[in-house]
């Protein structure tokens, strides 16, 4: 796909980073320290709005006022409860064992930007993970690490593939970027 603008991906994910590419865009990378923070009383539906607009709006500040600026963030919620990245293993193996057996939302939220124009979008999938062992969940943690994650898992790694029942949504959004959607606002632009 040939770009006539100059893109900016605001994030160091490399999941975002691989999705990007296998559809073919043209970007450049470029991050900043951003607080992934919200107003308390937020709903839970915007906060990955609020914050992937926060990301950008950093991004905006460094790079040519011609760029236009993807920016992402993804939070996993459970039962109405936004669930971080974990801390430690204890709490990886913790998050885990909520989610085990149950259904939980992988929230996207993608703000696009360029100059003074912008537009924001959130991506909602549902995920069923099977009934875990916590021997199967501990095996998963010590193996692959899973910290830098929201909900402590990635959906195309070993837990991914033997852990989960089913999806309703976007594959893609699961792993960080709802790409084909993202694909279509570029294409507005």
């Amino acid at each position: 796909m040939n770009n006539s603008h100059k893109i900016v991906l605001a994030s160091g994910s490399p999941r975002r980073k691989q999705l990007l590419e296998w559809a073919e865009i043209e970007f450049n990378i470029v991050t900043r320290d951003t607080p992934e923070t919200w107003p308390p009383g937020m709903p839970v539906p915007e906060v990955p709005i609020h914050i992937a607009r926060n990301k950008a709006l950093a991004v905006q500040q460094v790079v040519d006022p011609t760029c236009l600026i993807i920016a992402a963030d993804t939070v996993v919620v459970l039962a109405g409860e936004i669930i971080g990245k974990p801390k430690d293993r204890a709490d990886a193996i913790s998050i885990l064992s909520r989610l085990s057996g149950n259904k939980h939302e992988v929230i996207t939220g993608v703000a696009l930007l360029k100059g003074s124009t912008g537009q924001t979008f959130a991506d909602t999938t549902a995920v069923w993970f099977h009934d875990l062992t916590t021997a199967e969940i501990e095996a998963y943690v010590d193996r692959y690490h899973p910290y830098d994650k929201a909900g402590a898992y990635a959906i195309q790694e070993w837990i991914g593939v033997v852990g989960i029942r089913r999806i309703e949504g976007d594959f893609y959004n699961v792993m960080g970027l709802p790409v084909s959607r993202v694909v279509r606002a570029l294409n507005e632009f």
